[in-house]
């Protein structure tokens, strides 16, 4: 199990109030209600600058993990005065569970004064346990027992022990407004990989036989390079514009890499907002993909469900769900206010996931839906920051409760 992928945004509250204090008086969120229970009656600070730190218990349930408690902190700045910045986020958290799985990250975005640089990166360490449920995307196959175990048509779920550490770093110069381009280097490396419930041929092992990687470890270790273009108004939560991301990533055997390979990965997603009154009523596109061009990629490294940059994609599914070396990924969500303060919204989404599979099934070929609904919270009305709570069905029996802090995109 990765993090993601899974951003923030705080506007500088002396230039922000000049510009609209209204608009954001009028919501109320988490801040607003605690005042209202322990100070009632007590009147706002509006010369207070607002803290652009959100910071939540990190609780979730589930067969493959068992139950997890933990912290978790989103954090939102903008750099500078010049008010076209665009915001600047960090996220973090710590978790433990009962099945002894540890994980901590801590990620950034970051835009520095005017725009002219941005640094993304993030750092994990995990003792964690991944689900596997195959490779492709629940097809059957014709082949050989090997091949009918690795395509897991029926999607049995196992679950590989491991130790995990990810550090990733690009570093963007901004060429045009809004356009950057930019490179950077990306360590996966990963140690003590077992399946304790299987004595037999597993997907894993399969993969790792066919493609010449060691069963217990390996290393991705690669030099990114990336062109980015962005107009979105808000990374936490934005009401319009466009975000793209394209590039190239190249693992290298002298970094440490257990193979080479070459992958190009893009991401695209765009923001309407329905009504100049109420922005807040949303309609977002999100596509994610990534392409094996040349060479082999660890099987756990594989592109698939929730494996972007965020790991929010695939909600009715969990990780890894489906696979391939090749993965493309759609989604479209509407984003609606419920209560007129903002404090309750909501969202309804619907994706669409497709995969090859090295036994016949080509890209595009075949796809699985996922679909669902969710509240929002407004938790920091300074940075749009939201508690999302979303239900989310699949193919297969797959359905889940997804708990978040952000949109997913």
């Amino acid at each position: 199990m990765q993090v993601p992928s899974d951003t923030l945004k705080a506007d500088n509250p002396q230039i922000e109030a000049k510009k609209a204090p209204r608009s954001v008086n009028r919501q109320y969120d988490v801040a607003d209600l605690f005042r209202d229970i322990f100070h009632p009656g007590k009147q706002p600070d509006t010369l207070k600058k607002p803290s652009g730190i959100t910071i939540i218990p990190n609780i979730a349930s589930n067969p493959s993990i068992g139950s997890q408690i933990g912290i978790k902190a989103v954090a939102g700045r903008k750099l500078g005065n010049d008010p076209n910045t665009l915001l600047s986020v960090a996220a973090t958290s710590v978790s433990i569970t009962t099945k002894n799985i540890i994980y901590f990250y801590v990620n950034h975005n970051i835009y520095t004064p005017g725009n002219r640089w941005n640094f993304q990166g993030n750092i994990v360490a995990a003792k964690t346990v991944t689900p596997d449920f195959g490779l492709g995307i629940g097809q059957p196959s014709g082949g050989n027992a090997d091949d009918q175990v690795l395509a897991n048509a029926e999607r049995k779920g196992r679950a590989l022990h491991s130790l995990f550490f990810n550090v990733r770093e690009k570093a963007y110069k901004e060429i045009a407004k809004g356009l950057f381009v930019g490179a950077g280097v990306s360590f996966d490396i990963r140690s003590k990989i077992e399946d304790k419930n299987s004595k037999t041929a597993t997907p894993y092992s399969i993969y790792n036989d066919r493609y010449g990687f060691d069963q217990d470890h390996y290393q991705a270790n690669g030099l990114l390079f990336n062109v980015q273009y962005t107009t979105r108004d808000n990374q936490n939560r934005a009401y319009k514009g466009i975000y793209v991301d394209a590039g190239f990533r190249t693992n290298q055997t002298w970094m440490g890499s257990s193979k080479s390979s070459l992958q190009f990965v893009t991401d695209f997603r765009k923001y309407f907002s329905l009504s100049s009154t109420n922005p807040e009523h949303v309609v977002a596109f999100w596509n994610w993909g990534s392409y094996l061009l040349s060479g082999a990629v660890p099987y756990l490294e594989l592109p698939g469900t929730a494996k972007d940059g965020s790991f929010r994609s695939g909600r009715g599914y969990t990780t890894g769900y489906f696979k391939g070396t090749n993965y493309n990924y759609s989604e479209v969500e509407y984003r609606f206010p419920i209560l007129k303060n903002k404090f309750i919204s909501g969202v309804t989404f619907f994706n669409l996931q497709t995969a090859d599979d090295l036994q016949g099934t080509k890209l595009f070929e075949k796809w699985q839906p996922g679909y669902g609904g969710g509240l929002r919270v407004l938790f920091n009305k300074a940075t749009r920051t939201n508690l999302c709570l979303d239900y989310a069905w699949g193919k297969y029996g797959a359905r889940g409760f997804f708990l978040g802090l952000n949109e997913a995109f």
